[in-house]
C-alpha cells in the first residue's frame, strides 16, 4: 500500500519559505494571493496490505521521524 503523509508547519509558526514564495509571486504579477505556508508531501511505499495497520504505520513514521511534532501537524492519507 502505498502512503502519502503531508506535513506542515502549525499555525502560528512562522514560515519564511513561504512568505518567500508569496514574494515571489507578488513580484512576477500574480495578484490577490494572501498569505502562503510551505510544507512538504512524503510518499511512502508499504508491504502492508491492511489498510488500517497501514496508517497506523505511517502515522508512527511521522509522529517519530517525519515531522517535528512541536512546530509540524501531518496528515496521512492511504492509497
Amino acid at each position: 500500500m502505498k502512503a502519502i503523509v503531508t506535513v506542515m508547519l502549525k499555525p502560528g509558526v512562522l514560515d519564511p519559505q513561504g512568505r518567500a514564495i508569496g514574494h515571489a509571486l507578488e513580484t512576477l504579477g500574480f495578484a490577490g494571493v494572501g498569505e502562503v505556508r510551505a510544507g512538504k508531501v512524503i510518499e511512502l511505499d508499504l508491504a502492508e496490505t491492511d489498510a488500517a495497520r497501514a496508517r497506523a504505520s505511517a502515522e508512527a513514521m511521522a509522529s517519530k521521524l517525519l515531522a517535528n511534532t512541536v512546530i509540524e501537524s501531518f496528515r496521512v492519507e492511504v492509497v
